[in-house]
């Protein structure tokens, strides 16, 4: 771990590399207690770090990865240009910030990420099935193999015993991923209800919001309150462009990979069922 602690004027006081982990830095850190702010980059690495800082009354500030590598625009970069720059920024209030999540829900929303590459695997297996009948010159299959129910008899309509088990292989793999996958979710609603049993409810009685969709959304904006704007809370979730204008004349638009991309695909999905499902938001 990088350390450097820097004074009130942004000079260097401390600049030196340390294993991570509470002691180190605390030992680090004590000759500059007074008056200390630690700031991070948001990456994946700073849970430890801003439990500690909670512990020890330390105040903390994570800094927007993404947003700061666009406003850095240096020749050089190390960790003492990258550390000076933070503390200007911050010292100035022009440091984009990330919000830190409460400890208890981190555990709940990494495992519903986690979530994710499952579905994708389930999804590129799916494919190449409803693809293979199409090769061969075989009548489609009609139906939706993403049910149990519609997967018997599957492969025994290939001729070729190589196909055959090309596809068995498949569909064993799909059944295994769908029986984690149900595992996983029923997991996740019940330690989701313990951290915030109300919202979970109201968010059902949406249209279109399902089980998977309210806990994204509720791990997603655990405080809904620190957007002082619907239309900052709208950018956040990458649902509006960002205008590049200069001297009054447009270039286009910026920013569309910052933003919770969760929440982009929670919304968009929660829409499409909306109009599919309700009568109401048909009209």
């Amino acid at each position: 771990m990088d350390l450097c602690i820097l004074n009130q004027d942004g000079a260097i006081l401390v600049h030196r590399n340390m294993p991570a982990g509470p002691e180190p830095f605390l030992q680090a850190v004590t000759p500059s207690r007074e008056d200390l702010v630690v700031c991070v980059a948001c990456l994946f690495t700073w849970y430890w770090l801003a439990d500690l800082c909670v512990r020890e009354e330390i105040p903390f500030v994570l800094g927007h990865a993404l947003y700061r590598k666009a406003i850095h625009g240096g020749k050089a970069k190390n960790d003492k240009i990258a550390a000076q720059k933070i503390a200007v920024l911050l010292r100035g209030g022009m440091l984009p910030q990330a919000d830190v999540s409460p400890a208890a829900m981190r555990a709940t929303r990494d495992r519903l990420r986690r979530r994710m590459p499952l579905m994708r695997q389930r999804a590129e297996l799916l494919g190449p099935i409803h693809n293979t009948p199409s090769q061969y010159h075989l009548p489609e299959m009609g139906q939706k193999i993403a049910y149990k129910a519609n997967r018997d008899g599957v492969a025994e309509r290939l001729v070729d015993p190589a196909v055959q088990k090309s596809i068995e292989v498949d569909l064993a793999l799909i059944d295994h991923d769908d029986r984690l996958l149900r595992d996983m979710e029923l997991t996740l609603l019940k330690t989701a209800k313990q951290h915030d049993a109300n919202t979970l409810s109201l968010l059902r009685t949406v249209p279109g919001i399902g089980e998977i969709l309210r806990l994204v959304l509720r791990d997603a904006m655990p405080d809904i309150e620190r957007f002082p704007r619907v239309q900052d809370f709208v950018s956040s979730c990458r649902r509006v462009k960002c205008a590049k204008a200069a001297a009054g004349k447009r270039y286009g638009t910026s920013g569309t990979q910052i933003g919770h991309a969760s929440l982009t695909w929670a919304f968009s999905e929660a829409a499409v069922l909306c109009l599919r499902h309700h009568p109401a938001g048909q009209k």
